[in-house]
């Protein structure tokens, strides 16, 4: 048995190295597409300003995407590092689409984006545009088979466990990749992207209009980010409700937890708009609802229910008790691999089989479990109530934000009118970093409402990570964030200086010290 303490610091180092990395990939997805879209134009128009904002753009979305890579290639290593049990159980699973995704979309897309810097002279027009599609699509299919690897964590399918080799083993590739779970994730995380790259472009352009600074290119690419923005904030609602129904679907505590709905209501449950979740008494001390809305969401019904935590507990007794007769029978057939009696038993319970290992966190001999050990362990399926209900709201309230100020961005900009709204432009400066909050605030209640499986239904996160000590850990959590740290700073230094520096030739129209706070920062960094 692995100590909690050496858990739950693996699991932090993982999660601030994850959301670290988290914070190039959203922007390199979305500033990808917004290149394809203005080279486009420049290969149909011909003028030279769509050729310089692909350059000045693509040189942002350069340094942003060396920065991904660098924080990104570390996180792979954990998984042998930290986490070496969960690499042994499900590595046959889960390193396929990791192994794609080095191999396929990790190298073709490093391959275009060394051709689309370096190919501009080099290159017909259109044989550059193929290639920054490319670069797109590359970018694309890379987080596509991360994603793959992702959903299938949260919804594993295609897998059986084999007792012979006592690993989780691929049965069904076809099922993996095409797991609806993932499917969601990949469209929702994108799309996520997407509005994060628009609003980086928005609110560059704005700094640069509020300084009456090439004008011409700022006002292009707040017209195509406004209107790629729009479309891709209305598609993160949507494909988000998906996520969602897919997760009532397959994870129904994770739901029951981020809406605070401790007991069953009668169907279409109620929508908690506010709450106050007391975890200890499994009640919530203050609640403003609204009838109906989280059943329709939900279920997409008005007559199935949404089972409440404690319904849900009382499911993950039963299935505990049927993972106790997987596991005696998985010890039988270790003792005996001719025991056919006891593989048609883990055959037909095995699914089962990690609700058993919940118990090992309590009674690690599962020939001694107690009604009061299975109690327990029902009640650890229960994740932390408030942060999830929280980080979801944040999240929705962030993404409806973004509706409404791409939505006014967009009316302006179909009128020509973007640059003549101050308030506006200052608004667009500020809101820079809130796709950013609401996109790790999702990945947060994707993976703290998955707790406590690394593998739902299957793996406890206890069970999975390395017998490191606590000064390996510290040793390595020290240096992964002071590394991580000065990178970003370095990072965003760079990026800086070349927006202040701008496109080139840079003949700025006026110049002078801004009273705005948002200008004065740029300006003296």
């Amino acid at each position: 048995m692995i100590d909690l303490d050496v858990v739950n610091l693996s699991r932090f180092q993982f999660a601030a190295t994850a959301m670290y990395h988290f914070i190039f990939v959203p922007l390199t997805l979305g500033l990808s597409f917004i290149l394809a879209i203005m080279e486009s134009v420049y290969v149909m128009t011909g003028r030279d300003i769509w050729r310089r904002m692909t350059m000045f753009w693509g040189t942002l979305f350069g340094i942003n995407f060396a920065l991904g890579v660098a924080t990104g290639v570390v996180m792979e290593f954990q998984f042998g590092m930290n986490w070496s049990y969960y690499s042994h159980y499900v590595g046959d699973v889960f390193g396929a689409p990791l192994a794609l995704e080095g191999l396929m979309a990790f190298f073709l897309e490093a391959t275009f984006v060394g051709l689309f810097f370096f190919g501009w002279n080099r290159l017909s027009k259109v044989g550059h545009l193929i290639v920054t599609w490319l670069v797109a699509f590359g970018t694309n299919f890379s987080a596509l088979w991360i994603l793959i690897a992702n959903g299938w964590m949260q919804n594993p399918v295609g897998a059986v466990f084999n007792p012979d080799t006592m690993r989780m083993e691929m049965t069904d590739f076809a099922a993996v990749i095409f797991n609806p779970v993932a499917q969601a994730k990949f469209v929702h995380t994108v799309s996520a992207g997407y509005v994060a790259g628009a609003m980086f472009v928005m609110s560059i352009s704005a700094w640069y209009l509020l300084r009456r600074r090439h004008v011409d290119l700022a006002k292009r690419s707040m017209a195509v980010a406004a209107s790629f923005g729009l479309a891709s904030a209305l598609s993160v609602v949507v494909l988000g409700d998906e996520s969602g129904y897919l997760t009532t679907e397959h994870q129904k505590m994770k739901i029951a937890a981020m809406e605070a709905m401790w007991h069953t209501e009668p169907a279409p449950a109620s929508f908690n708009l506010f709450a106050i979740p007391n975890q200890a008494e499994r009640k919530n001390d203050f609640a403003i609802e609204i009838p109906y809305v989280m059943g329709i969401i939900g279920t997409r019904s008005l007559t199935t229910p949404l089972l409440g935590i404690d319904d849900l507990v009382k499911r993950a007794e039963f299935r505990i008790r049927e993972g106790l007769q997987a596991y005696a029978a998985m010890e039988r057939i270790r003792a005996n691999p001719n025991d056919t009696e006891a593989r048609m038993t883990l055959d037909r319970l095995w699914p089962d089989l990690g609700y058993a290992l919940l118990v090992k966190r309590h009674q690690p001999d599962l020939s001694k479990v107690t009604e009061a050990d299975i109690q327990q362990a029902a009640l650890d399926t229960i994740p932390n109530v408030a942060p999830l209900f929280w980080a979801f709201r944040i999240m929705v309230a962030v993404g409806l934000y973004l509706i409404l100020f791409f939505g006014v961005a967009f009316w302006l900009a179909s009128r020509g009118r973007l640059d003549s709204r101050p308030a506006l432009l200052k608004v667009a400066l500020w809101s820079l970093p809130l796709p950013w909050v609401a996109i790790e605030s999702g990945w947060f209640v994707a993976e703290y409402g998955r707790q406590p499986w690394v593998i739902e239904g299957v793996l406890p996160t206890y069970y999975a990570a390395s017998g490191l000590s606590m000064s390996d850990l510290l040793i390595s959590l020290t240096i992964f964030l002071v590394l991580y740290t000065v990178l970003l700073v370095i990072g965003v230094k760079v990026m800086l200086h070349a927006i202040k520096a701008g496109p080139k030739p840079d003949k700025p129209v006026s110049a002078g010290a801004s009273a705005d706070p948002a200008i004065a920062a740029i300006d003296a960094a």
